[in-house]
């Protein structure tokens, strides 16, 4: 059975064959972050899965009948059916499965969680932006301004929560959905932007206790590796370190 850390396949490729009963299949790659979010609920709800990991560099043919914008996650269930978008995955996980529900039941509380979701989905582009411009030997002011800016804006919402997490004192949804991104501050370069905000500093150690977060952390020096060949738009990126 193929798993988080085997090879990705590539253009070329045989499509994978039907999905097991009484398991979900995650086409992923091994240092997508928005793939990430799906590994963290699929480990934290303790759902049976198998991984595929896609070479985005070099996609393969079939890959686009699973999603046609070519993009990881994709889950596919056992009848075939398939479910793409990163929050869609998530989401459909927490309403298909059984165990502990990480989207909040009532009705303001997850509409929150979305709107917080929202504001968040416009530093990750800004994130890689900054890393770009480093490594180009760039001016980073604006967009690190910027990053740290947003940063703020994250630990004003937990200090008026007063919580640890984001939806109350255990994790849920909203957690599993930025923390990707804050996993890669450090090969981002970008650790010095939490040096205002403790709240958030706690809130990642804490994040950092969580089995889920433990299963699927890459080491940053191995991400900054993948990097590496990720600039230089290299196929061998998706299996960097294998």
């Amino acid at each position: 059975m193929a798993g988080d850390h085997s090879r990705s396949l590539g253009k070329g490729s045989a499509a994978p064959g039907p999905v097991p009963e009484g398991v979900i299949r995650l086409y992923s790659m091994r240092f997508c972050p928005f793939a990430q979010r799906t590994r963290l609920v699929l480990h934290a709800k303790g759902i049976s899965h198998e991984i595929i990991n896609v070479n985005l560099k070099n996609k393969p043919d079939w890959f686009f009948e699973k999603n046609p914008f070519g993009l990881v996650p994709v889950l596919e269930t056992s009848k075939g059916q398939l479910i793409y978008e990163s929050p869609i995955t998530c989401e459909y996980l927490d309403e298909a499965f059984p165990g502990k529900k990480l989207m909040p039941s009532e009705p303001y509380e997850r509409a929150f969680q979305k709107m917080v979701l929202e504001h968040f989905s416009k530093i990750t582009p800004i994130v890689f932006k900054y890393f770009v411009a480093v490594k180009d030997g760039q001016d980073t002011t604006a967009p690190k301004a910027e990053i740290a800016e947003k940063f703020g804006k994250l630990e004003e919402i937990l200090s008026k929560r007063n919580t640890v997490f984001y939806g109350g004192d255990s994790i849920s949804m909203l957690d599993y959905m930025i923390w990707p991104w804050f996993e890669r501050l450090e090969p981002f370069q970008l650790k010095e932007s939490l040096s205002h905000t403790p709240k958030l500093q706690h809130w990642m150690e804490a994040m950092k206790e969580d089995p889920a977060v433990k299963a699927t952390m890459t080491d940053p020096q191995t991400y900054r590796g993948y990097l590496q060949l990720y600039l230089k738009n290299s196929p061998e990126a998706c299996d960097y370190g294998l």
